[in-house]
């Protein structure tokens, strides 16, 4: 059995494997429907459809849609609010299903799960836990730290707001679980050690998009002219924004412009005040984002925490070498000089080294591009879903043995 409130796109990659190895018991989410579903419902559902039989879909429709009505909330605290309120009310529906509908394993995701595994326990179910992001204390601690850094950036800071009693419920989900997947090694280090040594852990890292192949982004040469940075992600300090347009201050090179896509959280003259030479790009389509990187030349994300941030592998897919923090999870896709550099979180001198390297060596992007996009088919979505698979049968057999 699968729970998760929203589906994405790595649920979707767990379902279809799940399914097409007659694995799957169960799907149950707010709104989603699958193959053969009844033609009002695809219509309603249009944009979260899954490659599994309908009949295996459970939904918990009204709490979700309260939250994506077009007159429902305008403020982020209460978006954030009816959010927790749909995981909850799913969390609440899955564990009553449970006794009706008898398997080996459920699995959920972090902030939907403590009810449905408390149930499961008792039934005799295993557990599997798969944790997106870094852990909450480590969050919180990271950006109580970043709120004294930048004080005026607090507002972006989201995360410092969650209340207690959601923090213990992601505490009792842990704590529950028979194991624990996460994508990224930073994430399974922030795992407090008491958890780690009782629950078996593993990283899985997540699959890259699959984007049409290009023999490479740049032909055989590239003209040397402007050096084009993106940013993409929530406008926020999570996402080191503050450091990334100090470090455009600290830039001697006039061939070097910033781009921002992304959703701000505080009025644009905010962000014009502190950096106004970047241009913004507004959200739009995953289509899109992929358009946009194709006229860029390198992605910018020196965040402070992160999960494992897709968009690194969407840019590597797409030809962009990368500058990251070890904290957005992607360490292990860079090899220096031919796909990227790390640097430490905080370091606007050290961004603003890497974009002058860039800047001074612009000749070999047309190689970095062509290594970048084989790095990121080295990861695939099959093999996260078959890693967690066989995770999951791993622990079954470990515990039949006993």
């Amino acid at each position: 059995m699968v729970s998760h409130p929203s589906g994405n796109t790595f649920v979707r990659a767990l379902l279809e494997k799940l399914n097409g190895e007659d694995l799957l018991r169960s799907f149950h989410t707010t709104i989603g429907v699958g193959r053969r579903a009844n033609p009002f419902l695809r219509v309603l559902a249009q944009r979260r459809s899954y490659e599994v039989d309908d009949g295996l879909i459970s939904r918990n429709w009204f709490p979700e849609l309260t939250r994506l009505l077009p007159f429902g909330p305008s403020s982020q605290e209460k978006k954030r609010r009816l959010a927790d309120q749909a995981c909850l009310s799913l969390d609440r529906k899955v564990a009553e299903r449970l006794r009706l509908l008898p398997c080996d394993f459920i699995h959920s995701y972090e902030d939907s799960a403590a009810s449905s595994f408390r149930r499961a326990k008792e039934l005799g179910m295993h557990r599997s836990y798969e944790l997106p992001i870094a852990h909450w204390a480590t969050s919180r601690r990271l950006l109580a730290e970043e709120a004294e850094r930048f004080p005026q950036w607090e507002p972006t800071l989201e995360s410092t707001r969650e209340p207690e009693e959601k923090l213990a419920r992601k505490e009792e989900e842990l704590a529950l679980a028979s194991c624990i997947t996460c994508p990224s090694q930073f994430v399974l280090e922030s795992i407090p050690s008491e958890i780690r040594v009782k629950t078996p852990c593993q990283v899985t890292p997540f699959g890259s998009p699959k984007i049409p192949p290009n023999s490479s982004k740049f032909g055989t040469v590239r003209k040397e002219g402007k050096l084009k940075l993106l940013f993409v992600g929530s406008m926020s300090q999570r996402k080191g924004l503050a450091d990334l347009f100090q470090a455009m201050k600290l830039i001697s090179s006039p061939n070097v412009s910033l781009s921002v896509l992304g959703r701000p959280s505080l009025p644009m003259s905010f962000y014009r005040e502190i950096f106004p030479h970047f241009q913004y790009l507004t959200p739009r389509s995953n289509k899109e984002v992929q358009d946009a990187m194709n006229g860029h030349d390198v992605l910018v994300l020196p965040s402070i925490i992160e999960g494992r941030a897709l968009v690194q592998q969407e840019a590597m897919a797409s030809g962009l070498p990368l500058i990251i923090t070890p904290n957005t999870g992607g360490a292990d896709l860079i090899e220096k000089e031919k796909t990227g550099f790390i640097v430490p979180i905080r370091d606007p001198r050290k961004i603003a080294e890497k974009i002058e390297w860039f800047a001074g060596t612009q000749k070999m992007l047309p190689d970095m591009s062509r290594h970048c996009r084989k790095k990121a088919m080295q990861y695939n979505w099959s093999t996260y879903a078959s890693s967690i698979i066989s995770f999951c049968l791993r622990i079954r057999a470990k515990s039949n043995a006993i």
